[in-house]
């Protein structure tokens, strides 16, 4: 089983946590953490930058790593990276993502979470305030 490795932006304003819902693939429609593969050479931090800056047109900061999530879909094995981030500039556009809403610790629940997403759904709540 092939695996891929990716990253993902739990960004946090305040009390809120952004997630996105897919807007193609075969994941169409489900909620996640916004980001995407790693090039080869790139840190996980320097992926997480660029993603952000090409699919949301804004600059983050890569704070903390949450977890690296190991996950089996049917066809592919995932390894994410999670990573706390915040917004430096830009204002989160999306270009890719069918649509996107802000979660406090009481909404987290409120989106179908892709199953590898999922995972990560309780730290970020302890982590809230």
């Amino acid at each position: 089983m092939k695996t891929i490795e990716v990253v993902a932006a739990v960004i946090r304003h305040g009390d809120q946590i952004f997630a996105t819902q897919r807007g193609y693939g075969e994941f169409e429609g489900g909620w996640e953490f916004p980001g995407g593969k790693m090039e080869p050479g790139e840190t996980p931090q320097e992926a997480l930058v660029r993603e952000i800056e090409e699919e949301l047109d804004t600059e983050i900061e890569v704070g903390d790593l949450i977890e690296t999530v190991e996950y089996d879909y049917p066809s592919f094995h995932l390894t994410m990276h999670c990573f706390f981030c915040s917004i430096k500039s830009g204002h989160l556009v999306l270009k890719e993502h069918e649509a996107a809403k802000w979660l406090t610790k009481e909404t987290l629940d409120s989106v179908a979470w892709l199953p590898a997403d999922q995972g990560i759904i309780e730290k970020i709540r302890q982590a809230l305030v």
